[in-house]
């Protein structure tokens, strides 16, 4: 059977595969994209909180050291990126599942992750490469503090509302 941190990867690959103008999907996709998927029959406990907490690299291990998602933001996940910030306590954790551990259907999504997705070449991400924050940076002192707190409480009156036409 599958493992449950290699559901979640799977789940996430197949949505950057079938949604490449997406750079990340909420854990309720990733959840429901595995469910779809059926790889553990449907739903399983345990889907949620590895979406959530023991597949992201930045979150402190508990007790998984995964590296298989980043958060790039309160309840969106993308697959990892070499670069991308993790916590120092999963430096050895696993980016990806071991090919042959996957049904033969999903091992073609291991060698897009290592030749495209990883390198940037398959799909956009609107991040800058690592190193090149700085450039971003420059721009920070150049919105005023009122606006900062306009796009704040923008980002907070909008946050989590969910959509039902969105997908």
């Amino acid at each position: 059977m599958i493992k449950v941190a290699d559901e979640v990867w799977v789940a996430t690959s197949l949505l950057h595969r079938e949604r490449p103008g997406r750079t990340d999907f909420s854990v309720a996709e990733i959840v429901e994209r595995a469910i779809k998927e059926k790889l553990a029959g449907g739903y399983r406990p345990g889907l949620q909180i590895h979406a959530s907490t023991h597949c992201v690299a930045s979150k402190a291990p508990n007790p998984a050291r995964h590296r298989m998602l980043s958060e790039t933001g309160r309840g969106r996940r993308r697959l990892f990126r070499d670069g991308d910030k993790f916590h120092r306590d999963r430096k050895q954790g696993k980016t990806h599942p071991v090919a042959e551990e996957l049904p033969p259907k999903y091992r073609h999504l291991v060698d897009w992750y290592e030749h495209d997705f990883v390198n940037g070449n398959g799909d956009e991400d609107p991040l800058p490469p690592p190193g090149k924050l700085s450039d971003l940076m420059k721009f920070v002192d150049m919105i005023s503090v009122s606006d900062w707190e306009k796009i704040a409480a923008a980002i907070e009156e909008d946050f989590e509302k969910v959509d039902p036409n969105e997908w």
